[in-house]
């Protein structure tokens, strides 16, 4: 396991992100139109504001209220205060609370690609982004055939990846677009 994952400015947030299983998910839920920095800040701030990111605890507690106080811990407080309450009621439910079970407990790509689907707020972009971040940064074996070909959170390892990250992502979102057109 890394001591730390550079996806934020804050070496607190990023050592929260990779110790706790359940941060690393709340992260990638709140990774949507917001920042990398900002999405995965946000474990730190909510953990800061509510004093737990235990499952049971974020399924319980008013997370709207949590998430609107200033400043917000995303752009938008409700409906990502909702995904997260959803996200703790499913692994409080299909895991026991355990968030670390939502890798530990696949036995192969197929059932961890599965795992990950069935997470509220999870399409396939971030299916593939966490198992790469699981294949490189955790050594996880089974999440190596989720590793997609173009650049994932799962290359970074500094604070310069991740602003080569961001520049290539939005590179292939660019030539992405332009193959839909």
């Amino acid at each position: 396991m890394p001591d730390q994952l550079h996806f934020t400015e804050s070496a607190e947030a990023n050592a929260l992100i990779a110790s706790d299983p359940m941060a690393l998910l709340v992260g990638f839920a709140l990774d949507q139109q917001v920042t990398v920095q900002k999405a995965f800040a946000g474990p730190l701030v909510l953990k800061q504001r509510l004093g737990s990111l235990d499952p049971a605890a974020l399924a319980e507690a008013d997370l709207e209220a949590v998430f609107r106080e200033k400043p917000a811990i995303h752009r938008f407080p409700g409906a990502m205060a909702g995904r997260v309450h959803e996200l703790a009621a499913h692994v409080l439910e299909r895991y026991d609370g355990d968030a670390g079970r939502v890798w530990r407990d696949a036995a192969d790509a197929a059932q961890l690609r599965a795992n990950l689907a069935a997470l509220p707020g999870f399409g396939e972009m971030k299916v593939k982004a966490l198992g790469s971040v699981l294949a490189k940064r955790f050594g996880l074996a089974i999440a190596e055939p989720l590793v997609p070909s173009h650049p994932t959170l799962g290359d970074v390892d500094s604070a310069q990846a991740l602003a080569e990250y961001q520049a290539a992502k939005k590179l292939h979102k660019q030539e992405w677009l332009k193959a839909r057109a």
